[in-house]
């Protein structure tokens, strides 16, 4: 079903285009609310009820477009990492007019693949799965990749305040996936925390952890030696400083907060500070951001003392901009970390 409707105009369905409260049991169907919606968001002077978001030139930016849109229009505050559970207008309308709360899968697939095993990726601190997008997508592997959600994003179950539970919770949803190893482990930032600690639990029961990659993740300053302390504390200094007369600091693309996904962040920021990191006995490859300024400059002096085996890459971009902006080059290095993985005997 394709249906064309003036982007600019809700009023050939016959309800005004500012706000309108639709019950299952109203004359308009909620199908009809959302084209006129994702028309304007994408652009489009028509769209079909079965046509992917993505397919239809959807992004991450966009995405928080149409729930912003979405939100005004029908009084509902939804994160917009669920347009990966419903990417059409008649998925997103079923789960729209469901009567009870949305509640969020804990793995989402990224990106599809006909190769085992997945790969899966760990968002960072106030972050969701939706940070991965332009990433995921330019990734080069026949394996699926998965994003592993934090909980509590949906608002149903309180979030986890420990790296450890958060380390168990995704551990939890990933065996059911794939019960045995090998593993392939990504994380950003805060999440490369939580993937190091899943790689340690995996490690210490025998399971094979064919790649753990942390992508500019450190652990809190107070958990640092005391030099780097002393210059980190200095750098981040000069760096407010300089702000006083720049510009505001930009936060993540997903960083559109519901009061749920706001209790996930501050969750989050006490975990991070609780985390003292514990001895690796395995390989860690470490992706730092080329311009530091909010985190140590020496990803060697921070986590080589905590390895068995520590490689470190440099990629263009600050802490935010190697994932937003240079996001090409840092999937041709996780490309390349992914094929050395496979083509190790071991991995068999």
């Amino acid at each position: 079903m394709r249906v064309s409707i003036s982007p600019e105009s809700n009023w050939s369905l016959g309800f005004p285009p500012t706000r309108c409260t639709v019950k299952p049991e109203a004359t308009l169907s909620m199908i009809e609310v959302l084209i006129p919606i994702w028309q304007r968001v994408l652009q489009l002077s028509s769209v079909g009820v079965d046509d992917d978001f993505f397919d239809l030139g959807g992004d991450s930016s966009l995405a928080l477009q149409l729930f912003n849109e979405i939100a005004q229009v029908c009084d509902r505050e939804i994160p917009p990492v669920t347009i990966y559970q419903a990417r059409t207008i008649t998925a997103l309308a079923a789960l729209l007019e469901q009567p009870v709360p949305l509640r969020f899968p804990s793995l989402v697939l990224l990106k599809a693949g006909a190769k085992q095993p997945p790969v899966f990726l760990a968002h960072g601190l106030g972050g969701t799965v939706m940070d991965f997008f332009q990433l995921a997508r330019c990734i080069e592997s026949h394996h699926p990749i998965y994003g592993m959600q934090a909980m509590g994003m949906d608002g149903l179950d309180e979030p986890l305040e420990r790296v450890e539970d958060m380390a168990q919770f995704h551990l939890d949803a990933i065996r059911e996936l794939q019960p045995y190893g090998p593993y392939l482990l990504v994380g950003y930032s805060l999440g490369g925390l939580v993937a190091l600690e899943m790689a340690q639990r995996l490690s210490a029961n025998g399971e094979k952890v064919a790649l753990l990659a942390m992508l500019d993740g450190y652990p809190n300053i107070r958990y640092l030696s005391l030099g780097q302390q002393i210059r980190l504390a200095t750098r981040q200094a000069k760096r407010r400083l300089h702000a006083l007369g720049g510009a505001p600091y930009q936060p993540p693309v997903s960083a559109s907060f519901t009061p749920a996904m706001q209790r996930v962040r501050n969750s989050a920021e006490l975990a991070l500070t609780r985390y003292r990191p514990r001895f690796y006995p395995g390989k860690i490859k470490f992706v730092r951001a080329e311009i530091s300024s909010r985190f140590p400059d020496d990803a060697v002096a921070v986590w080589a003392p905590l390895a068995d085996e520590f490689e470190v890459e440099t990629v263009p971009g600050d802490h935010l901009g190697m994932m937003a902006t240079h996001f090409e080059s840092l999937a041709s290095v996780l490309s390349r970390y992914l094929e050395e993985a496979f083509a190790d005997s071991r991995m068999s």
